[in-house]
């Protein structure tokens, strides 16, 4: 069957539709992921005019033109769905106009490569920002199989997709259990403050039983992780020591993307971090469960409650009475330890479903290469 080389240009066709009749509306807007998918937008759309917003028809595809801020990725997506979105004017929009020739799904694989994002950015030029201009776009070359090897391994990807989706479907019915156990606690059990139940812990590495290697930070993602901080000749005698099923968290809540950086050693060692954190324990483990606090803690609520009730000028913080202040349904042991393994189960099944995304985006290289084989055979 052999292979054949063609232009970008010879394939694709800027769209340039915008949304002059206001048919969209705020709900069709979407943003772009550096993970190469639509998102809700971010911005603050109050008052932002959508008559200048291109319109993305299914199977189009849009991309941000500025590489130079997204950790050597180009932010780029295809419309998959029969829903008909608008993006921002700084978008390019574009779509195949050579389907006789080339698979949209085909060219979203080549995309979806990190070959694609070396690529763009080796191509991208600009002095306070670099672009990957349409221009460069429209410059690629690209070997193409016939349609018929290109179906067979664009059907492969979407099965796969296709498992993935179903598996991320039954993650969110999880969620949903889980969610359900804890709004029919919530009404039905009394709410406690938790500074009954935690103690404050001031254990120092006086001895330096622990050095360099022990040394971690608090991430907003609530876990414990290897320190970024320069710690060339830094003494950690003062340095907290942080041991299994002990939390730790910083006070500062005013430049954490509102959320508070606190975590729970889950682990089966003894960590130690700066004396600027407050390190803390459940001090009455047969009425709490540690896990079961670090539940609540790892809620998106948790971290609303944190920053509204967050005090300060130059930099605001959530101090020690206020988490003692922190009100929680405690129910008996038995039901907190279900409510937990119900948690658990889905944290383990949504890492499951990362890892397939993830195994997704390694798959498109080895399915270009494997029909440009296959076609050259």
């Amino acid at each position: 069957m052999g292979l054949a080389k063609y232009k970008f240009s010879d394939l694709i066709r800027l769209s340039d539709k915008r949304n002059n009749e206001l048919f969209y509306g705020i709900d069709n807007v979407r943003g772009i992921s550096i993970q190469k998918i639509f998102i809700e937008t971010k911005a603050d759309m109050d008052g932002v005019p959508l008559h200048s917003y291109f319109i993305v028809y299914p199977d189009s595809f849009a991309y941000v033109t500025v590489t130079s801020r997204n950790g050597e990725k180009i932010t780029l997506a295809h419309n998959t769905t029969k829903d008909t979105y608008i993006v921002s004017s700084s978008y390019i929009v574009f779509y195949v106009k050579r389907k006789d020739l080339l698979l949209s799904d085909y060219l979203f694989m080549y995309f979806n490569r990190p070959e694609f994002d070396r690529y763009s950015r080796f191509h991208s030029w600009g002095s306070a920002r670099e672009t990957f201009s349409w221009e460069e776009m429209c410059d690629i070359e690209i070997e193409l199989p016939s349609i018929d090897i290109q179906k067979k391994y664009v059907n492969i990807y979407n099965a796969m997709v296709a498992n993935q989706q179903s598996y991320e479907s039954g993650l969110e019915d999880l969620k949903l259990v889980f969610e359900g156990y804890i709004d029919k606690l919530r009404k039905m059990q009394k709410q406690e403050s938790i500074g009954q139940m935690i103690e404050l812990v001031e254990n120092r590495n006086d001895s330096l039983k622990y050095g360099i290697d022990d040394v971690r930070g608090v991430s907003i993602e609530k876990k414990f992780i290897l320190t970024k901080a320069d710690m060339s000749g830094v003494v950690l005698k003062p340095y907290y020591i942080v041991q299994p099923d002990e939390f730790a968290y910083v006070t500062v809540t005013s430049r954490n993307g509102e959320k508070i950086s606190l975590a729970r050693n889950n682990s089966g060692k003894n960590y130690i971090c700066s004396s600027s954190y407050i390190v803390f324990r459940v001090s009455s483990v047969e009425r709490l469960l540690p896990s079961y606090l670090n539940m609540y803690f790892e809620r998106s609520e948790f971290d609303r409650y944190c920053r509204f009730n967050s005090w300060g000028s130059a930099r605001e913080t959530f101090d020690w009475n206020e988490m003692c202040e922190v009100k929680i349904p405690i129910p008996d042991m038995n039901t907190q330890k279900s409510i937990v393994e119900i948690y658990n189960s889905y944290l383990k099944r949504k890492e499951i479903n990362e890892k397939l995304k993830s195994q997704l985006k390694k798959l498109c290289p080895i399915l270009i290469k494997g029909s440009l084989e296959e076609a050259g055979a």
